[in-house]
């Protein structure tokens, strides 16, 4: 695909390729098509002159955009491997994470340096934190150079020759995932594990040349602009973001639950075939996307470690009445099955080829309890998340979907100390701008009555914490809300003053 790309882009290099927007949400061309491959070039050549070989590792913390494509670009030409450096991850656990990768080279643009350096209190408040980034190997600057960054890449020589593109398999990416300091994990894909992920992407969202989609993820960008179709960045600010999707009218989009549920929230409209990820999607907020002019709203499942491994339609998804958390069929070349444990496990071609310092598995352990309904994936909640009440054991993901009635935009089940080694389980329910608290408890208590044994001992309404980059609502925070939430609850009761 990657190789793909770089023969469109020559192809049409006069054709806008990276896209943005104005404040009032107006379409311009951050890239041509040509711009993009000159770049890619100039950065392949710029590497091979430092030694990037194949097999090498390069660090790479490049904000999304043209450059941090052509960095990918340059690097899968060469045959070496891209480190993808996540600023929210911490300081710590970035270092411990880079100590298991070595990259021999690091590619920061001046924003991630600015977080390292002299912007680190102001990054702190975003959550944003790196280490010093020389302190991971070699650094050099790709854009423009500001005080303080290293010295930039030299983009400008042509005493070495452009080098021919590497050919085969081998790593092409590491993409840090979870783990600790003291024991970091890392996914490693190959060029052949990268390829089948995006084209089972294509093949899901069929680009069409010339017609826009809009979608800042590597995932979405490639397999467009290997099809001919302009990729437009959302725009970071939702009424900038609104007008963006006005304007362009794009014939796919990819964002995600928070982003769709803040537009939402702003009148957002919608065209095309609209695509969300990397985070629980309900019934509910797929049918408000349809409401909001889509032609077809779509859940993805997918994981680091295989990326895309089953989609849902909202039809199916709104038409589901069983428990658990419909994610659909796994899509093609994906094989799916559980252990004993009821664990679901993920194996194809798009598979991880192993985590960083282990030997390949083709199975891949996705953490999440499921079950298979007629040859569909419907989740039942994380292994590490049961909560143990009266000696019974709760998986919240079996029971979660079902609270999310008209008005709900996001509900967990968490567990609470109890003082005596159980736990209380409490609802913690998310009700959208304009919702009617009243009505929503009314609405929510037929789907409690019909939890049984996993009813919950509290419901609470308030915003549930979100975390990482794709926002996810953070579980562990929640249940801290809510002990503190329900502590002020009783001490309310004991001092009716």
């Amino acid at each position: 695909m990657l190789d793909a790309l770089a023969h469109t882009l020559r192809r049409h290099p006069e054709r806008p390729a990276v896209l943005g927007a104005t404040r009032t949400g107006a379409v311009r061309a951050k890239a041509t098509c040509g711009e993009l491959a000159d770049l890619a070039d100039r950065y392949a050549a710029a590497l091979h002159a430092r030694g990037v070989a194949p097999g090498g590792t390069v660090g790479v913390a490049v904000r999304p955009g043209p450059r941090a494509l052509a960095v990918m670009l340059a690097v899968h030409r060469l045959g070496a491997r891209a480190a993808v450096l996540d600023p929210g991850a911490g300081p710590d656990v970035l270092r411990a994470r880079l100590a298991l990768a070595r990259p021999g080279l690091v590619l920061a643009d001046a924003t991630a340096q600015a977080v390292a350096g002299w912007a680190r209190p102001l990054a702190r408040r975003a959550r944003l934190a790196l280490p010093d980034l020389a302190d991971l190997g070699p650094v050099a600057t790709v854009g423009r150079r500001l005080p303080g960054c290293a010295p930039g890449l030299d983009t400008r020589s042509r005493a070495t020759a452009l080098p021919r593109p590497v050919n085969g398999d081998g790593d092409a990416v590491i993409v840090f995932t979870s783990g600790t300091t003291s024991r970091p994990r890392a996914v490693v894909h190959t060029r052949s594990s990268l390829a089948a992920g995006m084209a089972t992407v294509a093949e899901l969202v069929r680009p069409e040349a010339g017609r826009p989609v809009l979608g800042g993820t590597f995932f979405v960008l490639v397999p467009s602009l290997a099809s001919g179709a302009p990729v437009a960045l959302p725009a970071r600010s939702v009424p900038v973001l609104r007008r963006q999707l006005r304007h362009l009218a794009p014939h796919a989009t990819y964002l995600t639950p928070p982003q769709l549920r803040r537009l939402l929230a702003e009148g957002g409209r919608f065209t095309g075939r609209v695509w969300t990820g990397s985070a629980p999607a309900s019934a509910e907020l797929l049918t408000r996307v349809k409401r909001a002019g889509a032609d077809e709203a779509w859940g993805v499942y997918a994981l680091t470690e295989l990326f895309p491994a089953a989609a849902v339609e909202q039809a199916d998804k709104a038409a589901f009445t069983g428990d658990g958390d419909l994610v659909g069929a796994p899509l093609p070349g994906v094989a799916a099955r559980t252990d004993a444990s009821g664990e679901l496990l993920l194996s194809g071609p798009a598979a991880r080829h192993r985590y960083l310092g282990d030997d390949p598995d083709p199975w891949v352990a996705t953490g999440d309890r499921a079950r298979l309904d007629g040859g569909r994936i419907v989740l039942e909640g994380r292994r590490k998340d049961m909560i143990l009440r009266r000696a019974e054991n709760i998986y919240p993901g079996l029971y979660e979907p079902a609270l999310h009635v008209p008005g709900v935009e996001l509900a967990l089940l968490v567990g609470v100390p109890a003082g005596d080694g159980d736990e209380r389980l409490v609802a913690v329910v998310q009700p959208g701008p304009r919702a009617d608290r009243a009505a929503l408890r009314a609405a929510l208590a037929g789907p409690l009555r019909r939890m049984g044994a996993a009813r919950p001992d509290a419901v609470l309404l308030a915003d549930i914490p979100l975390s990482g980059r794709s926002l996810k609502p953070d579980r562990a925070a929640t249940a801290r809300l809510a002990e503190r939430r329900l502590a002020e609850r009783r001490l309310a009761e004991a001092d009716p003053r």
